[in-house]
Parts: structure tokens; sequence; C-alpha cells
């Protein structure tokens, strides 16, 4: 038991104790309440530190590597090292009652190689990383033990990548599967057993493993697709992709251009399949780089055949489709000539079936149809059947093997 005199002293120096706590809190308090009135009290329970230094400061933040992804890039800057060579060892062999074993240091590993792989599934280079470090071989060991040598480390681009080292085109990954080494893995150093020789029976000399290859290369998307579809801003090309295609580019009531190319896929019987690709608005001046310009113009090249759709509730339609083939022939001599269709759109307004007569008489055969009705679809549906078709064969009398999706 304890005695009563001990809880008692015990008890009154708890109290005590208390009483002090009580008065420097209170102090605190009147302290705090120096600070002025609209402070938040969640700011007052934390002290009277100044948080200030805990704002952040307003702007907008730069977008993560994770969001970015959301994006569709066609542009990347990319630094690539090869994996680093491993180092060579120098020692002699030990074994009971053999004093002179000779030296048996191993060779290091060789590094791994960085290397580009087209890949049919990945449609953007928003998935490719700024840079990248190839796997490093392994150091040689005792026993004339080699290293093992880095991985070889593969980074999936979209088909139709194009790669640049400065101005220089080094590779055009264009076809499933194809591959580009971007940059060399370093040779492995050599062991002390390398340097063995008659008259040298005990070398002592190892290298170092060789450092990977470092180039800074800028990777440039065009789009691979069968048909490309060309025209001015706010022509209806998005509204026709949607209505062909299970593809969902935005569209809306009010004038406004896409930013980004779009790829739909249009199925016919025999489980055939033609990839349209929706080309962002190009307008007069583009081959100059005005608005999109060359960003875009590209993204045409890579297409076999062309639709050209034109507004046909604008007056004189038929520049629209002159000015679309000056600005192609003057980025690149002869892609306004490849297999082509005109494309009316819009058909149903009032203005522009007055303007089909006249466009018929100025180019011959067009196509003229409605997005948003649906009115014609059909026979642009046939026409881009047959224009798919003769592609195929003339691959095949080439002995090439025709773009599939």
């Amino acid at each position: 038991m304890i005695p009563v005199r001990l809880f008692s002293a015990s008890a009154q120096t708890l109290l005590e104790g208390l009483a002090q706590w009580t008065l420097s809190a209170q102090a605190s308090l009147r302290s705090c309440r120096l600070l002025p009135q609209q402070a938040s009290p969640r700011m007052l329970s934390v002290g009277c530190v100044d948080h200030t230094k805990h704002q952040e400061t307003p702007g907008k933040k730069p977008l993560s590597e994770k969001k970015l992804k959301r994006y569709f890039v066609d542009h990347r800057r990319v630094l690539v090292r090869g994996g680093n060579g491993g180092s060579g060892v120098s020692c002699f062999h030990s074994e009971p009652r053999k004093e002179f074993g000779g030296p048996d240091g191993g060779d290091g590993g060789n590094g791994g190689h960085v290397i580009l792989r087209a890949d049919q599934q990945v449609k953007s280079l928003s998935s490719v990383l700024s840079q990248y470090q190839g796997f490093s071989g392994e150091d040689g060991g005792r026993k004339n033990c080699f290293g093992r040598s880095g991985a070889m480390l593969f980074v999936r681009v979209p088909v139709g990548t194009l790669v640049k080292e400065g101005s220089e085109v080094v590779a055009d990954l264009s076809q499933r599967g194809q591959e580009y080494i971007a940059a060399l893995g370093g040779a492995g150093g050599k062991g002390n057993r390398f340097f063995l020789a008659n008259d040298n029976r005990a070398p002592v000399t190892c290298t170092p493993g060789e450092p990977g290859q470092e180039r800074v290369l800028h990777l440039e998307l065009k789009t691979v697709a069968h048909a490309g579809m060309v025209g001015f801003p706010n022509a209806g090309k998005s509204s026709l992709l949607r209505a062909i295609s299970n593809a969902k580019p935005a569209v809306a009531s009010y004038p406004f251009t896409t930013l980004k190319p779009h790829v739909g896929i249009v199925h016919y019987e025999g489980h055939q399949q033609v990839a349209v690709a929706d080309i962002p608005g190009i307008i007069r001046g583009a081959h100059q780089d005005k608005g999109l310009g060359l960003s875009f113009l590209r993204h045409i090249e890579r297409c076999r055949f062309l639709l050209f759709i034109v507004d046909l509730s604008l007056p004189e339609p038929w520049t629209q489709v002159e000015d679309l083939k000056y600005e192609l022939e003057k980025y690149e001599e002869g892609l306004s000539e490849r297999p082509h269709v005109v494309v009316a759109n819009k058909i149903d307004l009032p203005q522009a079936r007055a303007h089909l007569p006249q466009l018929q008489d100025h180019l011959g055969q067009v196509i003229a149809l409605s997005a948003v009705t649906g009115e014609n679809l059909e026979q642009l549906l046939l026409h881009l059947q047959v224009l798919h078709r003769a592609y195929v064969e003339a691959e095949l009398k080439r002995g090439s093997q025709p773009l599939r999706w």
C-alpha cells in the first residue's frame, strides 16, 4: 500500500504542474489574440507561426507525365543512353597445392541496347518518355566467369514514326514490327586473363567497361491510314467520321477546328477494314506553316488516297478544292495527284442544294451528302471500298503487303 503522506505529496505535485500548464496555455492564447481577426480558427490552433510560407504561388501547374499520356502527342524529343559495359576483374587462381594458378579474372558483360519498335497498338507518342537508360552489364568474376550482358530495352512507338537526329532522318518505322537501334550498349571490360601471353605470365591489367552510346533523337509521328479527310475548318470532317465509323471526335453547333487527328475504322463484309483519318483543318498558307500548318500536313503523306471535304453551303465551293490541292502541292510535289474523291457535305441546307449544280459543272463527279442526316452516305462507303480495293491491288502488284488494321 502507498502511504497517505506520499500520496498527498504526489497529488500536490501533480496539481502544481497542471496549474503551471494552464497559465502557459493562457499566455500563448493571449499572444495569439494579437493576430488579425479574419484569421481562421484552424490557423489559431496551429499556433502563432507565420503560415504564409505554406501558401502556394498562383499559376498553372505543368502537366505531369501521367496526365500528358491522356493527350495526343505527335512530337517527342528523347534522350537515349545505352547500357554501360561491366568492368573486367584482375585476380589469380587460388587452390591448395597449386602455387602458380595463373590469372583467372573474367570479362565484364556488354551493356544493353535501346531499341525502338513499331507497335500497331500504340497510337500516340504520349507513352514515350523523355529519356531512356539501357541496362548495364555485370562485372566479371573469379574463375574466368564472364559478367552477364545487359538486357535489351524495347521502346514501343506508333507505326509511322519518323526518327530524326538533328535534321537527318535516320529511320522510318512505317511497318509493324520494324526496329531501330536507338543507342548501342557499351562493350564490357577485359579481365586480366585476356592479357595472358608467353612474355607476361602473370598480368594484373584489367579494363573498365565502356559507357553506352548517348543520343538525342526527335520522334515525329505521321498518321498511317488508308484514307485521309482533307478540308478547311468547319467543313464537317469530324461529323462525317462519326457517321461512318465508331470514332468519336468532338463536334458542336458552333465553329471550331479539330486540334489532333482522329482515325476511324469502316467495316465491310469479309472482315475488311478501311482506316479513315480526320486531318485537322488546313487554312490558306498552311505550306508556309500558318495556322496548324506543317504540324498536320505531314499526316497526309501516309494516306493512300484522299477525301476532299467541301462545305457546300459556302459560295463558290469549287474554290475550296483548288486551294486544298494548291496547299498540298506546295508542301510535297505530287501529293494532290493521289487517288481522291470530292465529298460535298451539308446537302441538307437549302443554300447548299443551290450550289450543287455549279460545283458539278466545275469538278464533274461529286458525292453530295449530309453527315448530320445520313443522306447519301451509302454512295461514299461504296466509293471508299472501290478506292481501297484499287490500293490493295496496286500494292500486291508491286510485291509489298498492303496496310492492315
